[in-house]
C-alpha cells in the first residue's frame, strides 16, 4: 500500500467571534494557504507475524518539527490505544483520530473490504504530521537574530522549520517546548488532515474525486463528522466547530451544529463498542449550516502578529459567558447589535462579489483606483451608476466593520477581557486609515494574538511595510478557499524539488 498524503487549511474567523458559539448565529470563516499535512503508510511490510496472535497492532506517530516520536499499541478488539513511548509525548488529537477512523472503517466497510482492512491494520500505521510555518510564531527567533520584522525574514526560513527553538528554557529532554502559535487553528487543521489521510488509506472514503469539491460530497461529509468528533473529544469540550468545518470545506459562512449530536461519542466510555458509536455519529441529526462565501475579487487578506503575547480564547469566552449571565439585558442588546453589524458586512461583501461578476471592467477600475487612495477620496472615482454602487458597497462594508469593532470593544469592557485592547485599537485605526485598506480587525475571539486587514488591489505591500514600523510582523498567510485535499507527494520532497527548480531558474 502506497503512502497517502492529505492536507487541510488553517482559518481566520472574519466575523462571528463569540456569537458563533450559539445557534443560529453565523460566522464568516476564511480558509488560508497555511496547511497541515498528514502522511499515512504501513509501518511493516509484510505483516508483523505476532500481531494477530496478540490481538494488537502498532501505531507510530512522528512530528519532525517537534523532534518527537510516539509509539502506541492499538487493540484490534476494542480499538483502545495505549501509549508505550517513554516521556510525555501524547497527541490526543491524533489518538482520537486513529481510534475513530479505524472504528469508522469497521462500521462501514462490507465483508470483502473488511478482510483487506484487517490485513492493512496488521501492517501497523506509520503517521507523520507536518504544519506549515505559518501556524507557528517565529517572531522571537527573528528578533533574537537581529533580523528585520518583515515577511521576507519568514520566507527565508526552511519549510516545516523546527519549532523547538521557541522554548523559553530547556531543562532536560522531557521538557515541553513552548510553542507560540499564530491562531490559525492548528489543532483543527491537524486533526482534519489526519482523519482525511486515514479514512482514505483505510478505504472508507475516496478523496481523489474531491479535488473539485462537488457541493454535496458524502465522502467530505464523512471526513467532517469524524474530524469534528475527534477534535471535540481531544479538547474535552464541544466547541462551535467552525475551524474543523473550514479545514474540510474551505472558506464559507457557518452556523454551528447542536452540541447534543456528539453526546453519543462523549458517553462512549460507558462500554458501547466504538464502531456502534461511530455509526450513531454518522447517522446523527447534524444541523450545521454551510453557505458559499469567500472574499470578493482583487481583495487580499493580510494577517499581522503584534508580538504582545498570546491570549487564551477559553478564558476570554468564559468571561464573556459570565457577563451574559450577570447582565442578560445589556449583553443581549450588545450581541444583537454585533450580529446586525456582522450581517451588514456579509451583505456588502456579497454585493461586491455580485457587482464584480456583472460589471468586471468597472469593478476592476474602481478597485485599482481606490487601492492607492485614502477612503475619503474613494467617492471621487465615481463616473457612472455601476461605479457608484461599487464604492457605496465598499464604504458600507467599512462602516459595518467599524460597528463590529465598537460592539466587540463594548463587550470586552463589560466582561473585563481585552477583546480589542487599546494597543490593538491604535494599530487598527492606523491600518484603516492607510491607502487601499477596506477592513481591519481582530480575528475570532480577539485579544493580543493577531490582527487582520483586507486590502484592495496591490495596496497590501505598503500595509506590510507600515506594519513593520508599528513593530507588527506581517505573516505570509493569505486566503485560499480550498478545503481538505489529497496531495500527490510528501510536501518535504515538493519543497526540495521547487527549490531545485528555483535554483535552475536563477
Amino acid at each position: 500500500m502506497a503512502a497517502v498524503v492529505a492536507s487541510a487549511p488553517g482559518k481566520v474567523l472574519l466575523t462571528g467571534g463569540y456569537l458563533i458559539l450559539d445557534r443560529p448565529n453565523a460566522g464568516l470563516v476564511l480558509s488560508t494557504n497555511a496547511r497541515f499535512f498528514a502522511i499515512v503508510k504501513p509501518l511493516y511490510d509484510p505483516i508483523k507475524p505476532d500481531s494477530w496472535a496478540w490481538g494488537w497492532t502498532d501505531v507510530k506517530l512522528t512530528s519532525p518539527q517537534l523532534s518527537r516520536e510516539s509509539l502506541y499499541k492499538l487493540s484490534l478488539k476494542n480499538l483502545t490505544l495505549q501509549n508505550v513511548s517513554s516521556g510525555d509525548s501524547r497527541n490526543p488529537f491524533v489518538e482520537q483520530a486513529v481510534q475513530y477512523c479505524v472504528a469508522a472503517a469497521r462500521a462501514t466497510l462490507d465483508k470483502e473490504k473488511k478482510d483487506s482492512l484487517e490485513k492493512l491494520l496488521l501492517q501497523g500505521l506509520d503517521i507523520t504530521i507536518l504544519g506549515s510555518n505559518d501556524f507557528y510564531s517565529y517572531r522571537n527567533y527573528i528578533e533574537a537574530r537581529g533580523l528585520p520584522l518583515t515577511p521576507d525574514a519568514l520566507a527565508a526560513l526552511p519549510a516545516f522549520a523546527s519549532i523547538t527553538f521557541n522554548a523559553e528554557e530547556s531543562n532536560g529532554e522531557n521538557c515541553k517546548p513552548e510553542v507560540a502559535k499564530t491562531g490559525l487553528g492548528s489543532s483543527a487543521a491537524m486533526t482534519t488532515a489526519v482523519v482525511a489521510a486515514l479514512l482514505h488509506y483505510l478505504g472508507v472514503v475516496n478523496l481523489t474525486s474531491v479535488l473539485h469539491q462537488e457541493k454535496n460530497n458524502a465522502d467530505l461529509d464523512t471526513v467532517h463528522l469524524i474530524a469534528q468528533t475527534a477534535h471535540c473529544l481531544a479538547q474535552g469540550k464541544v466547541g462551535s466547530g467552525f475551524d474543523v468545518s473550514s479545514a474540510v470545506y474551505g472558506s464559507h459562512r457557518y452556523v454551528r451544529f447542536s452540541p447534543e449530536v456528539i453526546s453519543s461519542a462523549q458517553v462512549a466510555v460507558m462500554g458501547t463498542p466504538l464502531p456502534e458509536v461511530v455509526l450513531k455519529i454518522l447517522k446523527g441529526k447534524w444541523d450545521h449550516e454551510r453557505m458559499k462565501f469567500c472574499l470578493p475579487p482583487l481583495m487580499t487578506l493580510l494577517l499581522g502578529e503584534p508580538g504582545a503575547g498570546g491570549s487564551s480564547t477559553p478564558s476570554m469566552v468564559g468571561a464573556v459567558k459570565k457577563w451574559q449571565k450577570s447582565d442578560p439585558e445589556k449583553s443581549l442588546d450588545t450581541l444583537r447589535k454585533l450580529s446586525e453589524a456582522n450581517s451588514a458586512l456579509e451583505t456588502q461583501l456579497n454585493t461586491l462579489s455580485k457587482l464584480a461578476e456583472k460589471h468586471w471592467d468597472e469593478y476592476k477600475c474602481v478597485i485599482d483606483s481606490c487601492s492607492i487612495l485614502k477612503t475619503n477620496k474613494w467617492i471621487e472615482q465615481v463616473s457612472n451608476p455601476n461605479q457608484q454602487a461599487i464604492v457605496k458597497a465598499l464604504l458600507e462594508a467599512r462602516d459595518a466593520m467599524l460597528g463590529i469593532r465598537f460592539h466587540m470593544r463594548q463587550m470586552g469592557e463589560a466582561a473585563g477581557v481585552p477583546i480589542e485592547p487599546e494597543s490593538q485599537t491604535k494599530l487598527l485605526d492606523a491600518t484603516m486609515s492607510m491607502d487601499g485598506v477596506l477592513l481591519a480587525g481582530v480575528p475570532g475571539a480577539g485579544g493580543f494574538d493577531a490582527v487582520f486587514a483586507v486590502t484592495l488591489g496591490d495596496s497590501g505591500s505598503q500595509v506590510t511595510k507600515s506594519w513593520s514600523s508599528f513593530n507588527v510582523l506581517a505573516l505570509l498567510v493569505r486566503e485560499d478557499p480550498q478545503g481538505v485535499s489529497l496531495e500527490s507527494a510528501d510536501p518535504r520532497t515538493k519543497e526540495i524539488s521547487s527549490s531545485i527548480s528555483l535554483v535552475q531558474i536563477d
